[in-house]
């Protein structure tokens, strides 16, 4: 059992290594780009790149907000299997590849391939989560709590995410506002639940 919670926190490390270092890559092009002010116009140079700026702070938003989500899930964690390996790694693989959309829509605001890129990543990073989730909270030996990690938020997170690229293409004003429906997920699912929890009473 030690050997195996050993792995765990091997494999555990290495996809917290990975978004560490998937979110400091993030910020070398805006150290080359503060290469290029010249005669002290660091506002000019901050207008030039705004674009390049906001893409920075969206994809440390969303890497941070996925990374939190997987640690809630792993939290219980003590044995691994196959199945969650292959799921977790494949999730860093989308957290890796999440800059390149997010470059892409920080350049071409109007662009739909874009969008589709973009919160296509993000959906499938999300979903990747919900399996993980669902897994360990099937197989209790997998964790040391007798609760699984809710996959439920993790379900609706997915859900969110196409639903907002929908309106996004439907509606291309609106650009990526709708990503704003993710702060409805958690009080959505709290308030159903309430009331599931009242109806069973």
């Amino acid at each position: 059992m030690a050997d195996r919670e050993r792995d765990v926190e091997r494999l555990l490390t290495f996809v917290d290594a990975v978004v560490a270092i998937a979110i400091t890559l993030l910020v070398l092009p805006l150290a080359e780009v503060g290469r290029e002010v010249q005669g002290g116009d660091v506002a000019g140079l901050l207008r030039a790149h705004v674009d390049d700026i906001l893409g920075f702070l969206l994809s440390f938003v969303v890497i941070a907000r996925l990374w939190l989500a997987q640690h809630r899930i792993v939290s219980g964690l003590v044995r691994q299997s196959p199945v969650v390996v292959l799921l977790l790694l494949a999730w860093t693989f989308t957290i890796v590849v999440l800059p390149f959309p997010t470059a892409l829509v920080a350049a071409t605001v109007h662009d739909t391939l874009a969008r589709v890129l973009y919160l296509g990543t993000m959906t499938v990073s999300s979903a990747l989560l919900a399996l993980i989730a669902r897994v360990i909270g099937r197989d209790r030996s997998l964790r040391d709590t007798e609760a699984g990690p809710d996959h439920v938020h993790a379900t609706a997170t997915t859900v969110a995410f196409p639903l907002a690229l929908a309106i996004s293409v439907v509606f291309p004003a609106t650009t990526y506002w709708p990503l704003l429906l993710l702060l409805l997920v958690d009080p959505v699912v709290d308030r159903l639940r309430t009331r599931r929890a009242r109806a069973e009473a």
